[in-house]
């Protein structure tokens, strides 16, 4: 039995919690970015179509990596292609797709603004984001846990077997930890880039890290996939910020 319900009805009305939460994360990481970019002088005008077709390439992204790295569950049915409510979202490919797509909107929209003072503005409202997801998305979805466990914080997940490591909780404390470093961190180092480096840095080693030690083969997310884009991710974090901090020790 599960600890967390992952339906709530209202009359005839189904509501899924997972996309419920996922949808009030994007809302909130929206609103806190359109802050940030006003903060740093940025012209917001667009940057409403911009989330909203970023969003898009995200989810579409998303799921056809799910789709295509565990195409054995979805080709003999195709209706599951469409139950993003029950979960199936592979973070990599929701990155894979936006972030062209948005590098080409950001190109069209701000082109008198860098792009990495455009990436500071942007990855720490994400990285909040993303925290507050996984606490209120795949911790109400169905196969949410990670591994078996009977450890004292293994909790019971809706379609899986036994007490589960509460791996989306681990990840929203561990992506809250990174933003507020990175909040931190942005009173010291002003150098174009640095914030955004780092947080990607960051961010795709802990990614990497959880997959293989929490979530591991019994994942149904593609785990080597995540565990490979997890360090490319990172290293092209690391050649942003050791760029930046060049940058700066040159000036």
């Amino acid at each position: 039995m599960s600890a967390f319900p992952t339906t709530f009805h209202i009359g005839p009305l189904v509501f899924h919690m997972y996309g419920l939460g996922l949808a009030v994360a994007a809302y909130v990481s929206y609103v806190y970015a359109e802050k940030r970019l006003i903060r740093a002088g940025i012209d917001s005008t667009r940057f409403g179509a911009f989330a909203a077709v970023l969003i898009v390439a995200g989810l579409f992204g998303a799921r056809l990596a799910n789709i295509l790295t565990n195409w054995s569950y979805y080709s003999g049915n195709v209706g599951r292609w469409f139950a993003v409510w029950q979960g199936g979202l592979a973070s990599f490919g929701g990155i894979a797709v936006a972030v062209p797509v948005g590098l080409y909107l950001k190109h069209r929209y701000w082109k008198t603004t860098s792009l990495d003072s455009f990436a500071d503005a942007l990855i720490p409202a994400l990285i909040a984001g993303w925290a507050l997801g996984r606490v209120l998305g795949p911790q109400f979805m169905v196969d949410g846990g990670g591994h078996l466990t009977n450890q004292w914080f293994g909790i019971h997940y809706a379609g899986q077997v036994g007490k589960r490591v509460p791996v989306p909780l681990i990840q929203g404390a561990e992506d809250a930890l990174l933003w507020l470093s990175l909040l931190g961190g942005s009173r010291f180092i002003k150098q174009p880039g640095a914030i955004a480096g780092a947080g990607m840095f960051v961010w795709g080693i802990v990614r990497a890290l959880d997959e293989k030690l929490l979530l591991g083969q019994q994942s149904h997310s593609g785990s080597v996939g995540v565990q490979i884009s997890g360090i490319v991710l990172s290293a092209a974090g690391l050649l942003i910020l050791l760029k930046a901090l060049r940058t700066k020790t040159t000036n």
